[in-house]
């Protein structure tokens, strides 16, 4: 069995959950040989195929993608790629990439292609040779006002549902959502959910001192993107009087943008602007930030499955999380959950993990537990179950 993975989320994310998934999923299909496969994809800047030896073997005439506008951001840049990528406009990587996916796909060499996003310009040439279709969440359907770049897919998205051999959920909740925005008949969905690519284990050789010497004694983690659905001002307005009222508590945002000027105000409003921290991170920054916080928070309005969540679990980190979406469905009991539109109810939760260090330990053994639950290798056994009931 031969599967065909094509090029779309490689060249869209320098890195970010979903090609995290594809990139772990098609790693451990060539660690296990339990399927063959191939990765439609010529220019690419994304930085775990980058990063990785085999792909750089495997992809031999890999390159570089020259990215749309470097270093200049500002709202509305998204749309503008993509209707610039849509009418051909953009640097001719982007068309390159396509018109080798499409080349693989009409050779039809393998029995199942899997798209790595929600274009659909292989209909065309796929001819009777079946599709999975993976799907992580329905932001765009429910919070289309957080989501406007993904828009854009919306019209292709839908016509994939309905022609999907088999689609993927990677949540029962995202399973649910499909069902009721798409109609979708129960039986052609699977759930399959995610794995975590962190492990307790630090190699300080990759952590620089100028860091160590940054980090605060205390604090509360966020860790990713802090735009709009994640929630973030909503989490700045609740615990603020935490820090005004310990003044050796601090927080600490993990990854994503650097503060922008609303950010900063916000932070000035509260008078907490030297007692919130930003770093950029690598795995061994963030398994260090993870296990040496006192809580980490995920306070989004929706998470289609939310791997930060794992990632916390592998490192001995305690957990207060939303009480939305696909959140209680992933944690279980090993974590602490608050009311979205309760302010109280999220500065409660902090505080009972924070001063309570016989329950921050129950957490800690609930969440060393949990996360045994879950497995890149179990998803990557998983789809290729998949894959075999729709040849």
């Amino acid at each position: 069995m031969k599967i065909l993975f094509d090029h779309q989320i490689f060249e869209m994310q320098l890195y970010g959950g979903i090609s995290r998934y594809f990139y772990e999923l098609i790693s451990k299909i060539n660690e296990t040989k339990l399927c063959e496969f191939n990765l439609s994809i010529k220019y690419s800047s994304n930085q775990y195929l980058k990063n990785d030896t085999f792909f750089k073997e495997k992809i031999k005439d890999l390159k570089k993608y020259v990215e749309f506008l470097p270093n200049i951001e500002f709202k509305g840049k998204g749309i503008i790629y993509k209707l610039l990528r849509s009418i051909g406009f953009v640097d001719f990587h982007y068309s390159a990439n396509e018109n080798y996916s499409i080349n693989n796909i009409k050779k039809g060499n393998f029995d199942v292609f899997h798209p790595t996003y929600y274009k659909n310009y292989f209909l065309n040439y796929i001819k009777s040779k079946p599709f999975v279709l993976t799907v992580f969440d329905l932001i765009p359907e429910i919070f289309p006002q957080y989501a406007k770049d993904e828009l854009f897919f919306l019209e292709s998205k839908k016509i994939l549902l309905k022609k999907a051999k088999r689609i993927i959920a990677i949540s029962q909740n995202t399973k649910k959502d499909i069902i009721n925005y798409y109609d979708i008949n129960d039986e052609n969905i699977n759930v399959i959910y995610l794995g975590s690519s962190l492990n307790s284990l630090i190699d300080f050789k990759k952590i620089n001192k100028y860091f160590l010497n940054k980090v605060p004694s205390r604090y509360i983690l966020f860790v990713g993107n802090r735009q709009g659905y994640k929630n973030f001002n909503f989490f700045i307005e609740s615990i603020y009087s935490l820090l005004i009222k310990d003044k050796s508590l601090n927080i600490v945002c993990a990854g994503g943008n650097n503060f922008s000027n609303e950010e900063l105000i916000l932070f000035n409003k509260f008078k907490i602007i030297d007692r919130i921290f930003y770093f950029e991170v690598n795995n061994d920054i963030l398994k260090y930030l993870y296990s040496n916080a006192l809580v980490f928070v995920f306070p989004s309005l929706y998470e289609g499955f939310g791997i930060p969540i794992l990632e916390a679990f592998s490192c001995n980190c305690p957990i207060v999380l939303s009480n939305s979406s696909s959140f209680p469905e992933v944690a279980g009991d090993a974590a602490i959950y608050f009311d979205l539109k309760d302010k109280e109810s999220l500065i409660e939760a902090i505080k009972s993990i924070i001063n309570n260090d016989d329950l921050r330990q129950e957490l800690i053994t609930k969440g060393k537990n949990r996360v045994k639950e879950f497995s890149w290798e179990k998803t990557m056994k998983e789809t290729i179950s998949v894959y075999k009931s729709i040849i």
